[in-house]
């Protein structure tokens, strides 16, 4: 059995997440900026630009999300962070606030080919909820894929409802019946 490990990106972890992201920053030169910047200045920034973005983010802390290793090995990455640091979402027809509480979110996920369907994203969610209630969040909202049919990974960076369904979180709106946001309270 495989042993999962996984931590917050922190700056000396760089190196891991460039590891995990691959040449082209997991999709399309993203290095997970799709929703922190608007969308013309996403398109401009795809690649180095984006890079060096994330970069200065994560040098600048607090982390932003969490690394999973397998057996030592750089496998997977979740974003989570305060949902104020993605304004992106606010300007979603499908995923705009549901109200204004104070959420966090786990917006984004990537698996490196060759460690997808070992459950790490059902491993990246669980110490999510730790990680944003150490970080002071009482609740972690997501916005997955609801769908009948399979889906590339590219499609499901988000996440897949069932993965969040089996692990607590409630679907709290769905402007679209594939795309539901979902919450789970993760205060003491």
């Amino acid at each position: 059995m495989a042993r999962v490990e996984i931590h917050p990106l922190t700056p000396d972890r760089w190196p891991d997440f460039e590891q995990v992201m691959g040449p082209n920053g997991a999709c399309a030169g993203c290095w997970c900026m799709f929703w922190r910047v608007a969308r013309k200045e996403f398109s401009a920034g795809s690649g180095a630009k984006n890079k060096a973005r994330y970069r200065k983010l994560v040098a600048a802390g607090p982390p932003p999300g969490l690394l999973a290793y397998v057996d030592g090995e750089p496998a997977a990455w979740a974003q989570v962070c305060p949902r104020a640091d993605l304004p992106t979402l606010d300007r979603s027809r499908l995923l705009k606030p549901v109200d204004d509480k104070p959420v966090w979110s786990i917006s984004c996920f990537f698996v490196r080919h060759g460690f997808r369907g070992k459950s790490l994203m059902s491993a990246l969610v669980k110490r999510a909820q730790t990680f944003a209630r150490e970080n002071g969040a009482t609740m972690l909202e997501a916005y997955p894929w609801k769908a009948a049919e399979k889906k590339s990974a590219v499609t499901l960076y988000t996440g897949v409802a069932s993965t969040f369904e089996k692990l607590g979180f409630e679907t709290v709106a769905a402007r679209a019946p594939h795309r539901p946001i979902m919450r789970k309270r993760v205060a003491r």
